[in-house]
């Protein structure tokens, strides 16, 4: 078998695949096949077949070249048929298509592999040819984009605007891909940034039920967040579309989210958030205060040291927080000081003048039993004064116990012998 290697070939090749796909060769798909066979028998490159291909099907279906507004127009127009003609013989040409791709599956791009797969879906094609396309893509589904994942639902059976069981074997495909260490682990955090986005799209339609959407935020790895803020976002979207959803099912959607991979933004927003549960907000609030905490010993440890020379242990445990961070973190800590410090000048007012009032009260108290205390000793002293100035003062037989006799006189005006008597 001759290969094509000089590069003069391979141009002339690219060149050529417009003559190749000439009218008749659009007329005719078996003319097609057994001219796109005699290029394989070539030994030409698989992405220069893939670009043929491409080409050939975007002169058939408009709607595969990414711009159905300005549909390809050929010379070749083919008499007007009916919408049962049309439907199947778009869905004869793309399973055509869909057999004749290379084997390799880097040879078609991934936003012609999409397109196909919604236009497949969309006439029903055979369960075969979609699986495939289904492999294919989910073998590139990190340079997909978010435009061409939103593929309608043709299902009669379900009544989702979107296909999210679709995207959900897609995720499902490529994150067994990873695990097997078929392609590198870079692309799967591109893929959880585009779950996130999907999801929260998906979730304003009010007949995406709680099972489908938990399936595809559960089938990327926890690990594959490097932040769950667009976790998040969707989960707070559903919450306020489905306001029907129960107080358990808010407990178990809301447990996906982990609250230390919050930024200081999404915090913020879900401590004040409504419709999560208590104990959601709560765990946001602990980790929030775990973080500034442990953010605060780093920027007082950093100030500390003097040297300019990196340490081991010397950044935050986490991440390295950017300069944004740091100042917002600062301007949590300095207001949270401020209304530290405005609480306890409240409780030491308070504290005041609870003293205060006790202190009137027992000045009040006081100066009234020292006033009847004075005044009954000076009533006293008035009668042992009068008492003595007449003679009559304490008895002199009395030893110890000088009672005042005027006390005992409105009884008896003479005193019992009793008293008399020095025993």
């Amino acid at each position: 078998m001759d290969r094509l290697p000089s590069p003069d070939s391979a141009t002339l090749l690219d060149a050529g695949a417009n003559c190749w796909l000439d009218d008749a060769c659009i007329a005719d798909i078996d003319y097609f096949v057994k001219t796109l066979s005699g290029i394989k028998a070539k030994g030409v490159r698989p992405d220069l077949i893939g670009s043929i291909i491409t080409h050939y099907a975007c002169k058939w279906i408009p709607e595969l070249s990414g711009d159905p507004a300005s549909p390809v127009e050929t010379d070749h127009q083919p008499p007007p048929e009916s919408a049962t003609a049309t439907w199947l013989k778009k869905r004869f040409f793309i399973e055509t298509i869909v057999s004749v791709l290379p084997p390799e599956k880097d040879a078609v791009p991934c936003s012609f592999l999409l397109r196909l797969l919604k236009n497949a879906n969309m006439v029903g094609a055979g369960s075969n040819y979609l699986e495939e396309l289904e492999k294919r893509v989910a073998w590139r589904l990190d340079q997909a984009t978010m435009k061409e994942l939103m593929i309608p639902c043709f299902s009669h059976v379900r009544g989702t605007l979107l296909d999210v069981e679709l995207m959900s074997r897609l995720v499902k495909r490529f994150v067994e891909i990873n695990l097997e260490g078929l392609r590198s682990g870079a692309g799967l955090f591109k893929v959880a940034k585009l779950v996130d986005a999907y999801l929260a799209e998906a979730a304003v339609d009010s007949e995406l039920a709680l099972p489908e959407f938990m399936e595809l935020a559960g089938a990327v790895p926890a690990q594959a967040r490097a932040t769950d803020d667009g976790l998040y976002r969707a989960i707070d979207t559903y919450l306020k579309t489905h306001v029907n959803v129960t107080k358990e099912e808010r407990k178990t959607l809301c447990k996906l989210i982990d609250s230390q991979k919050l930024s200081i933004e999404a915090s913020l927003h879900a401590a004040q958030n409504e419709r999560l549960p208590v104990r959601s907000v709560i765990q946001v609030l602990f980790s929030d205060q775990a973080k500034l905490h442990s953010h605060v010993n780093w920027s007082r440890s950093i100030t500390n040291t003097k040297t300019l020379s990196p340490k081991i242990g010397s950044g935050p445990p986490d991440r390295c927080h950017s300069s944004r961070d740091i100042m917002t973190f600062q301007q949590i800590e300095i207001k949270q000081l401020k209304e530290h410090v405005n609480k306890l000048e409240r409780q030491c007012l308070l504290m005041q003048s609870q003293i205060n009032k006790l202190v009137e009260k027992k000045r009040g108290f006081f100066s009234w039993r020292r006033m009847a205390t004075s005044t009954n000793l000076g009533a006293v002293s008035v009668e042992v004064a009068n008492e003595r100035g007449e003679g009559k003062g304490y008895d002199s037989g009395s030893i110890g116990k000088q009672t005042p006799v005027k006390g005992k006189q409105g009884r008896s005006k003479t005193p019992k012998p009793w008293r008399q008597s020095t025993s």
